[in-house]
């Protein structure tokens, strides 16, 4: 959170708390505007690091999730294949163990999938941080006023 270079000091205040600080308005002004433009690039610059750091984090995760996915598909199917033909050994028709098989599989699957965007769902990509630094910076700014 930016705060002024330069805050008043005691020796600035006069006996009765008024500020005997010689600048212009037109000076307080120009550096109040200075260090607003200051604190919305440090602000902005909070905002992007924290949302590349969790955009990193996000990617590297899909990646992972991405590869693990595929290499535990192909070994689902076949484990599956292996199932029917198990179930046809034991007696049932071929179309019938498949049928079996697949809906038991879809089932695994949508139940999966529900947790997978229930998970996604609580991620929070808003950048915290950055929020909880500018309503820092309003309140300093309102106790100043």
């Amino acid at each position: 959170m930016a705060r002024p270079a330069n805050p008043p000091t005691r020796n600035d205040l006069s006996t009765d708390g008024r500020s005997t600080d010689d600048r212009s308005l037109g000076d307080l002004f120009a550096e109040l505007s200075r260090e607003t433009s200051d604190l919305v690039r440090e602000e902005v610059s909070l905002a992007k690091t924290e949302l590349t750091a969790k955009a990193t984090a996000i990617g590297k995760d899909i990646g992972f999730l991405a590869a693990g996915g595929a290499i535990l598909y192909a070994g689902f199917l076949a484990l599956i294949a292996a199932l029917i033909v198990g179930i046809s050994q034991a007696g049932l028709t071929w179309w019938l163990s498949a049928l079996i098989v697949g809906i038991v599989v879809v089932a695994i699957g949508a139940f999966l999938a529900w947790m997978g965007i229930n998970n996604l769902k609580r991620t929070s990509a808003v950048p915290q941080q950055t929020l909880q630094s500018i309503k820092e910076d309003v309140q300093w700014t309102k106790n100043q006023i």
